[in-house]
């Protein structure tokens, strides 16, 4: 296990030492995070949770359950072409084994695959304050980048039901599984936050002699927030309409050059790594040093007698290499549609075995067995 792993999960292991003895008894986890099948997942998507679901794989204890999904559910707060949503399911699926995920290891699964999100669902939105959700700050964000507008701009009466009620759903999606550590980014905090006080709200109302639903704890991943190319103030996202601001898993060598040597700097002379005043070059130093697991400030250093066409040309050629085994991989796994489905039933079927076992609690406690 490389330190880097090893200090990651260190900060959410959970051991305690027996009273007689000095033996570790290791308190089991249950891990889960998802994605959204919508779109080919970016550099920022990789670099920022992909590559760490991995890690997290490698780094776990034997006996902790590690779920991943992809969370169809949710792509349909915004609207989706159904041909495209179908092929972009498999493809996300095949992307999660291309990087490394094992599901003889993980559960890896269709959220749309297990109805058991539904019904928590719909039960936590009995429990979830209209006003709560209406302070959700990611709602707006999606609507306004989907329309490539300013959030300032966004008529709220687009809102639908769906989009509003995202958080409460997502709630579900962990404590169906009774998840004690959620992976995620930091415009997801927000989000855990809501699924705290619904656990915490769920075991106030219905009294037990054990609250069922742990409070899942944030697991701050060691990753660097990937900018796009194009605007280095916004993140890197799949539903961008430039396609030039995000590289994409499947992008050729070449499209990988041609994206990163257009990507905005400034006219300054030198590089240097000031994310405020400087964010375009920054951004092409973050991503290097996330490529070659380097610090970001020493690899400033190499560039602060250079221009940016130098750091251009070696942020490209890391990226390149980083991506070569994984794009073999998904181009290879994709075309297993049989192996693809195998890996998507018994994924839910497992994934089914913890829910069930959750739902019947919540059932019973609400007097609906």
């Amino acid at each position: 296990m490389s330190v880097a792993v090893s200090e990651m999960f260190s900060r959410f292991t959970l051991h305690h030492t027996r009273a007689l003895g000095r033996r570790l008894v290791h308190s089991k986890r249950t891990v889960l995070s998802g994605i959204q099948p919508t779109g080919i997942p970016h550099l920022g998507n990789y670099l920022g949770a992909l590559s760490n679901w991995v890690k997290l794989q490698e780094a776990s204890d034997p006996q902790d359950d590690l779920l991943f999904m992809i969370v169809g559910w949710h792509a349909l707060t915004l609207p989706q072409n159904p041909k495209e949503l179908a092929a972009s399911r498999w493809d996300m699926l095949a992307t999660l084994l291309a990087i490394g995920l094992d599901p003889k290891r993980s559960i890896i699964f269709h959220q749309d695959h297990n109805q058991d999100h539904l019904e928590l669902g719909w039960l936590m939105n009995c429990l979830t304050p209209v006003g709560k959700l209406l302070r959700m700050t990611t709602w707006k964000s999606r609507i306004a980048t989907s329309r490539n507008a300013e959030e300032s701009d966004v008529d709220e009466s687009l809102l639908n039901a769906g989009l509003l009620t995202y958080p409460s759903l997502q709630a579900a999606d962990i404590l169906v599984y009774r998840a004690t550590h959620v992976p995620v980014g930091e415009d997801q905090t927000q989000h855990l936050e809501l699924t705290r006080d619904l656990a915490e709200a769920f075991n106030r109302t219905c009294k037990s002699e054990h609250p069922l639903f742990p409070l899942p704890t944030l697991v701050d991943t060691p990753t660097r927030r990937i900018l796009s190319l194009k605007d280095p103030t916004a993140k890197m996202s799949k539903s961008a309409p430039d396609v030039r601001s995000r590289i994409l898993l499947t992008d050729t060598p070449s499209q990988i050059q041609a994206k990163i040597r257009g990507a905005v700097t400034d006219t300054t002379l030198g590089v240097t790594y000031d994310p405020i005043n400087r964010p375009g070059a920054a951004n092409l130093l973050s991503i290097l040093a996330a490529c070659t697991n380097e610090d970001v400030n020493t690899v400033a250093t190499r560039y602060e007698s250079t221009g940016h066409k130098e750091l251009k040309a070696d942020v490209a050629e890391a990226v390149v290499e980083l991506l070569r085994k994984p794009q073999g991989e998904f181009s290879r796994i994709r075309e297993e549609r049989v192996y693809l489905v195998q890996v998507a039933d018994e994924g839910a079927r497992k994934a089914k075995e913890l829910s069930s076992e959750t739902m019947r609690h919540v059932r019973d406690r609400l007097g609906l067995c």
